[in-house]
């Protein structure tokens, strides 16, 4: 990507952003992971309990994209593969079958308590989570472009649920929680709310050329060697820790060095520190790993919160962080195009 539409990228994120913060207030490094999963191509599981603008932040964002379409499934024990995917209806009048396209046939889909659904019932959303696909009667259809799975789960209440298989939740790339908001912030919501819901007067900021132009500016971000090869043995990590019984797979690998990418757009840099990379290992990892009995005690006691910095701060202890020191160099194709790109490259100021 040349350095000028490089360039371009961190405004249009600021743009989406501002504009979905006019609605979901405070939770903006929230509302970044599951942005940063929308330019990666991924999704994004929230576990949290209800009311705490889960379906406003999926609307939102499709709100905020030109032409974007969202839908809300309500998972439920009698929800079928053809109430998510879409069937076939025989047409009297034509005589002939005809498709009915399900909710998953839109740009941000949020999947609301999706562990009350059957195991036959999240398979099928497997499919379109992984290739942007359905297979109905045989016949494969393509989903939309870009297609963003936001998922919730109900962290308090398990009764009468299905817990996602480990090779789905890896098939996230993200997964994170809202939490209630601040007292200033919950006050505002109220005062705001008087006279209708913000998403009624919420307007597109972006289109999906813009969408595109985020998620090809990713493969632009310059990522050091040692930071690159940090974030392989971060990963191999959590196959080696004493309190991890299955570590992360490669794809949690790709997931951590494409959002570390991402991370950088979001913040205006185009280069990825190793700072990003560990504010980025709990969402990006955790649910990827199965941990043994003995710690899954420990979560019980501790939290989720503070056991995952504790699994964070034992893999770094056995993949040390890189040192401060590292050489931020600019590639030479661009040092040589545009001495500005350079300076702002590294974040210099620019005379």
């Amino acid at each position: 990507m040349a350095a000028q539409e490089l360039d371009a990228a961190p405004a249009i994120a600021d743009r989406l952003l501002d504009n979905i913060e006019t609605v979901v207030h405070g939770k903006r490094d929230q509302i970044k992971l599951v942005v940063a999963a929308l330019m990666c191509s991924g999704h994004a599981l929230l576990e949290d309990v209800p009311g705490t603008a889960k379906t406003v932040l999926a609307r939102a964002i499709a709100g905020s994209i030109g032409g974007a379409h969202s839908t809300r499934i309500q998972c439920t024990p009698d929800l079928q593969p053809t109430d998510v995917t879409g069937l076939s209806i025989f047409n009297q009048r034509e005589r002939d079958f005809e498709f009915r396209p399900g909710p998953v046939f839109a740009n941000v889909v949020l999947v609301d308590e999706i562990n009350r659904a059957m195991p036959k019932t999240q398979s099928a959303l497997l499919e379109a989570m992984a290739e942007q696909q359905v297979t109905v009667d045989g016949v494969t259809r393509k989903l939309a472009d870009p297609f963003l799975v936001m998922a919730t789960q109900n962290p308090i209440e398990y009764e009468g649920t299905f817990p996602l298989p480990e090779a789905q939740l890896d098939r996230f790339f993200v997964k994170t929680t809202l939490g209630y908001p601040e007292a200033e912030d919950e006050a505002r919501i109220v005062d705001e709310q008087l006279a209708g819901h913000p998403l009624t007067r919420l307007e597109p900021v972006v289109d999906l050329d813009d969408v595109a132009a985020l998620r090809a500016s990713i493969a632009g971000v310059f990522l050091h060697e040692a930071v690159g090869r940090w974030i392989v043995d971060l990963v191999r990590a959590t196959r080696e820790s004493d309190v991890v019984a299955i570590g992360s797979s490669v794809r949690g690998t790709l997931a951590l060095n494409r959002a570390a990418r991402a991370w950088a757009v979001l913040h205006s840099r185009r280069y990825v520190t190793p700072d990003d990379v560990e504010r980025l290992f709990v969402p990006v990892l955790m649910h990827r790993v199965l941990f043994r009995p003995s710690f899954l005690a420990e979560i019980r006691d501790s939290g989720w919160d503070t056991a995952m910095l504790d699994v964070r701060r034992r893999c770094i202890e056995l993949a040390p962080k890189p040192g401060f020191d590292i050489d931020l160099d600019v590639p030479a194709a661009v040092t040589a195009s545009s001495p500005e790109s350079a300076a702002h490259f590294l974040g210099a100021p620019e005379e």
